[in-house]
């Protein structure tokens, strides 16, 4: 078998174990909007599947049997007697690993699009809003935001990031027997050096993602450009998942779809997971962020070496180092739903046994060097 017959025949094996999954779903659900919606996803896979064996028909080979595969075979079972919700994350799971399945295939170029919507329903489906009128769920798509717990999160892991590694550098030099000059200006180009590494990676990373971010809205662009019934069944399909009727989705996709601005905005954040008024934030900002959390943290056990040498700054060093890692600590509680006590002492014995390590790394060096 060459290498194209195998890649129809792989696809057409993928996308008949989708529309007998969705099938088996449909089965198993009582919610009728639920029900019809798998009903849909399903004829979608069989659609898809149809375009394969075509291809394959084309070629002069004859399809192989089709049998379910063990996996969906057992989501069948387990969505039969626990009900789909029960299976719906390992296959949204599923789903999104898929994302990228066609983006080789140049002949499957249009089903790049419907992947990334039945990930898209799924996310919906699992996250379903109840007791919203279609007005409401269009308007909620085209102005969420995301809350402040990831920028919150970023700034403690970035001061964490600093203070911990900074503090392992200090406590090896002090090891090794350095004076405090020495210690001091050790620390000071640890910091500097940190922070820059931090600053290019943080601003090269937002670089990348917004320049990827762009690339994927101008293609859904495009595609709302070029195929705008196929959008306005997305859409239709994303609704109705987040608990409209079929009826009552169709109108509201159709009304968004007048407006494309409107449509784009919820097409990105739905199936490509972006907000369009963002793209992941400014690179430059988002640099000195970065830096300056970094050195802030680096900052804290070089202080005590200004005014201090040998063992008094070494002490000075670690106390200050301990306080800054149990508010770091404290700070992690907030959004990591652990007790504040736990976190704190966490933090804390983390960060000496990083530092006890490099301090006895440079103690065995020194007395090697010596």
């Amino acid at each position: 078998m060459d290498s194209e017959t195998e890649r129809y025949q792989n696809n057409l094996r993928d996308e008949l174990d989708g529309s007998a999954l969705y099938a088996g779903l449909a089965r198993a659900e009582t919610d009728p909007v639920r029900k019809d919606l798998f009903l849909q996803l399903s004829q979608a896979e069989a659609e898809h599947a149809a375009l394969w064996r075509a291809k394959l028909e084309a070629a002069g080979v004859a399809p192989a049997r089709f049998t379910p595969s063990l996996r969906t075979r057992v989501l069948i079972k387990l969505a039969r007697h626990f009900g789909p919700r029960f299976v719906l994350p390992a296959q949204a799971a599923t789903e999104f690993s898929d994302l990228s399945k066609y983006a080789g295939q140049p002949d499957a170029a249009t089903l790049s699009g419907d992947e990334r919507s039945h990930a898209a329903v799924l996310k919906a489906v699992a996250g379903r809003s109840g007791g919203m009128t279609g007005a409401q769920i269009a308007k909620a798509e085209r102005w969420h935001r995301r809350g402040s717990g990831n920028e919150l999160r970023a700034a403690v892991l970035g001061a964490n990031d600093g203070l911990v590694s900074n503090l392992c550098l200090v406590t090896g030099i002090a090891g090794a027997g350095s004076p405090g000059r020495t210690i001091l200006l050790t620390g000071l180009a640890g910091l500097i050096a940190g922070a820059l590494s931090m600053a290019l990676g943080e601003w090269l990373s937002v670089t990348n993602a917004r320049e990827f971010a762009r690339t994927q809205i101008a293609q859904e662009l495009d595609e709302i450009e070029t195929t705008p019934a196929a959008e306005c069944k997305e859409l239709a399909l994303i609704f109705q998942a987040k608990g409209l009727s079929r009826d009552e989705a169709q109108r509201v996709a159709r009304e968004l779809m007048r407006d494309k601005t409107a449509a784009l905005d919820t097409l990105a954040r739905e199936e490509l997971g972006i907000d369009p008024g963002e793209l992941g934030g400014n690179p430059w900002s988002a640099a000195g962020f970065s830096f300056l959390l970094f050195a802030v943290g680096a900052l804290v056990p070089v202080l005590p070496f200004f005014f201090a040498s040998g063992a008094a700054g070494i002490a000075w060093s670690a106390g200050l180092s301990a306080l800054a890692l149990g508010a770091i600590g404290l700070a992690t509680s907030l959004f990591s739903g652990r007790g504040p006590l736990y976190s704190v002492l966490r933090q804390i014995l983390i960060g000496a046994a990083a530092a006890g390590v490099t301090y006895g790394t440079g103690a065995a060096i020194g007395v090697s060097l010596s």
